[in-house]
This record gives structure tokens, sequence and C-alpha cells, in this order.
């Protein structure tokens, strides 16, 4: 494409004259005698770097083959237009727009054949220009749904020999989906200058989507990478703009997906807490609020323990709105206060009604988060544990965590590993000890500050005996 250069002359006069002859000539069924014409003045004015003029034959050329339904004819001018030596960049721009905005009525009027043939050509047309970026990425979109539909409506494509002797293979509705990713996922809208925020927004949202659906019907787990990478595209303060509720919704439903398939609880229940941050769900008491409040409790309180957990956890606790929903209230509850849960007690209290909820479910999933629950109850037993006793023989410490004593000594060691609390354990006389080994700056400040105790004591003693002293004086 030739650099952008001074306009030499002004040649709408002629194009004026000349437009409306080809058309005639088109009309009286002399289509290759008006493109001829035509052709004469679009070198003309693109030679003398006259954009507006070359806009408009490149529009009559190609309306006219599009009128007279030759699309073969318009596929090849379309592509010969836009190798022309010293081509400008808008009249290209334009007759692409213009020949996309047909592509919904030639599927209907002339079928999908004719109409992915236009669509390739376009394609090819913007392969590798960066003015043509935008139009590219809408056409790929376009292109990436068509694939998609194969693959929904299980049907087998076979796509045109490009020459007499080869023979393509036919493309399988799997391979279909597989295209329909790739084809999205080579586009890097977020560096477009040229599209505006909320579309970059929705191609990257359409991205994610088009990855969690190949991966849920394909069972591979190579494309959660892209989404989380993805979802870090999405500026999440643009999603709390008025207007782009629904964005926000598609973008934190998909990123509650990719951490449920990682296990990640605590990432879950702080989507579902932008989620009910939304004005609209937060209002909806009865129906959205209520439900998303449930899940953000449910996955709070299956995460690890960590300084985030526990603060977001005695946060959601001190809310009003939580304390309308007695069950999660009272689980809530359970993880903040410093006792001890018998896992029997909160599986008869609580098993009935949250077995039956999406979370813990019957499902192979369900059944895993309910042992991560189990789990959660274990380790929150042991830390408060740990705040009394200092030493407790391995047999009682069994009996409260209500385990065996191989399960036992398996999660205090991962307590132990993670830094959640600090613990050893003496087999030979069944004891565990809580009591952490002290450096010798704690060493030494605990001898400093019993020091500094025990010299207080001196001063009031002294001063005691001082006033005692004084008054037998008198």
């Amino acid at each position: 494409m030739a650099e952008t250069k001074k306009q030499e002359k002004d040649y709408s006069k002629e194009a004026d004259v000349i437009i409306p002859q080809a058309k005639s000539l088109a009309g009286a069924g002399k289509k290759n005698d008006a493109i001829d014409k035509l052709l004469v003045i679009e070198k003309q004015s693109r030679n003398a770097a006259d954009p507006a003029t070359t806009t408009r034959v490149l529009s009559a050329i190609i309306n006219i083959l599009y009128a007279s339904k030759d699309y073969e004819g318009l596929n090849n001018q379309i592509a010969t237009l836009s190798k022309k030596h010293g081509q400008l960049k808008e009249p290209i721009k334009a007759m692409v727009e213009e020949a996309a905005g047909w592509l919904d009525h030639l599927k209907t009027e002339a079928g999908e054949d004719r109409w992915l043939d236009l669509l390739q050509t376009l394609q090819s047309v913007t392969e590798g220009k960066v003015h043509l970026e935008t139009p590219r990425a809408r056409l790929t979109l376009i292109l990436s749904k068509w694939h998609e539909n194969l693959f929904h409506t299980d049907t087998t494509y076979t796509p045109k020999p490009t020459t007499a002797i080869s023979s393509p293979s036919p493309i399988s509705p799997r391979d279909s989906l597989i295209a329909a990713s790739d084809l999205l996922s080579e586009l890097q809208v977020e560096t477009y200058s040229s599209m505006e925020r909320r579309e970059k927004t929705e191609f990257i949202l359409e991205q994610m989507r088009l990855l969690v659906t190949a991966v849920a019907s394909l069972d591979g787990d190579a494309e959660w990478l892209k989404v989380r990478v993805g979802g870090r595209k999405v500026p999440e303060i643009f999603l709390t703009e008025e207007g782009n509720e629904e964005l926000k919704f598609k973008y934190y439903d998909l990123m509650i997906q990719h951490a449920l398939h990682s296990s990640s609880y605590l990432d879950a229940a702080k989507y579902y807490y932008k989620l009910w941050e939304t004005p609209s769900v937060k209002a909806d008491e009865q129906e959205k609020g209520k439900a998303t409040l449930e899940n953000i409790i449910c996955f709070i309180v299956l995460a690890e323990h960590s300084n985030e957990q526990s603060d977001m956890l005695h946060r959601l606790y001190i809310n009003p709105a939580l304390a309308k929903l007695d069950l999660h209230y009272n689980l809530a509850k359970c993880f903040v206060t410093r006792e001890l849960m018998r896992w029997p007690g909160i599986e008869t209290i609580y098993g009935p009604s949250l077995r039956v909820t999406p979370i813990f479910g019957t499902s192979s999933e369900g059944d895993k988060r309910w042992n991560d629950l189990h789990s959660r109850v274990i380790e929150h037993n042991i830390r408060v544990i740990a705040q009394y006793y200092t030493r407790i023989r391995l047999p009682r410490l069994t009996a409260l965590l209500d385990l065996t004593p191989r399960e036992t000594e398996e999660t205090l060691s991962r307590l132990v590993v993670s830094g959640s609390v600090y613990a050893q354990i003496d087999r030979p006389a069944g004891i565990v000890s809580f009591r952490g080994r002290k450096s010798a700056e704690d060493v030494m400040n605990e001898w400093s500050n019993d020091v500094q105790k025990l010299m207080t004591l001196v001063e009031k003693s002294w001063m005691g005996m001082n006033a005692a002293l004084a008054s037998r004086a008198k």
C-alpha cells in the first residue's frame, strides 16, 4: 500500500459524469463496458491521490457487479482493486465495509457458498493491513460464529477445491469448534486503536466464551490458561460503568467457571461478590441478590484459610444483608467463632439444605466440594485447638476432630506445611505440641520484658517501704 501523498487533482466532476453513464450501460446489459469505463477514472483518481473520487468509483464498480449478481466477478474485482499500485487506504476500507454489509442478504439470496466466498475474499483483502484491522476482526467474528454453528448442528463441511486436482478433507464438527476458537484467539483486539472500548471488550469476552465452550465440549484443559489471560485483558473498572452491566455479568460468569475448574474457591467468592455489588442484583433480595450472597458464603468457607479469606469472611459476617439468611449466617458464624465444630453435627444441620444446591449437589464436583467443606471444618478445629492448647495427646486430638489417627496426622501435617499452625508430633509419646520454637530475638525480648516487670515491682516495693518508714518516723 502506497504512503499517503498530497492530492494532485480533483476528479469529482469527471466522476459525476462517468458514474451515471456506467450505471446506464450496466442497466442496458453492458456490464463489462461499464466496468471498463469506471476503471479508467479509478486509475486517474488513484494516481492523483483523490480519495473521495476513488471511493465513489470503487463503490460504483462493486455495486454494479452485486446488482447484476456476478458474484465471482465481484470477488475478483475486490481482490484486484485492493492490490492496485498506489491504492489509497480510505477507498479500500470503505469498499470492504460496504461489501461486508451485503453478507447477510447474500447468504439468503445466493446461498451459503457464495456468502462464504465473499467473506473469505474480504478476509484475504484485510489480512496484514493495520488500517483494516477492525473490519477484519468483525469479519473473523462472523466466520467464527459460522464454524461454531457447524459444531452445534453436527454438520460436516467440505471446502471447495482450490485447484482441479486438489481434494480437501472434510471438516468435522469437532474441528469446526476448534477452528472457531482459534480464529478469534488469533486476534489481539486489545491493541487495536481504531476499535471502540466496548467492542474490544465484547470481542475478548467472545474469545473467552469460545475457549470455555471448546474445553467443555472437547474435554481438554489446554485452553483454560488462555481464558485466564483473556480475563486480564478486560479492565474491570470499565465493567462498572453505566450501560455495561450485561458485559459485567458475562465476564464474571466466565471467570467463575475458570475459578471453579481449578477449585480456586476464594477467587470464585470474590467474583460472586463483584456481581453482588451490582445495584440491580443487590436490590433483588429475593432472587438474584439472595442466590449470589449464598454462593459467596459457600465459596468463602470452602476457601483455604488465609488473611484475605479471613478478612472477607468477617466483613461478610457483619453485613446486615447476611443476617437475613439464617442458614448461611449460622454457617459463617461457625467459622468466625473460635469454637470447635463437630462434623457430624454440621452434616446433620446443614447437609439436607446444602446438598441439594448446585454447589454441593450429588455430582462428582458436588461430592468433592462437600469433602472440601469437611476439610475446612477440620482445619478450623485444629486452629482453635492450637489457640487453647500448648500440648495435647494424639488420641484426644483425634477424638475432638472425629478422625482416625492417620487422617489426623495427614491434616495436621498439611496445615503445618501451609504455615497455618505450628505443631510437632511426638509419636512414641503420642503427644502433639503447638508451642512454636522461639528465635534468639524472641528469647531476648521476653527476658527484657521480664526484667522490666521485675524492676517495676522492685521500684513499687521500695516506694512502699519508704512510705512505711516515713509514717513511723512521725
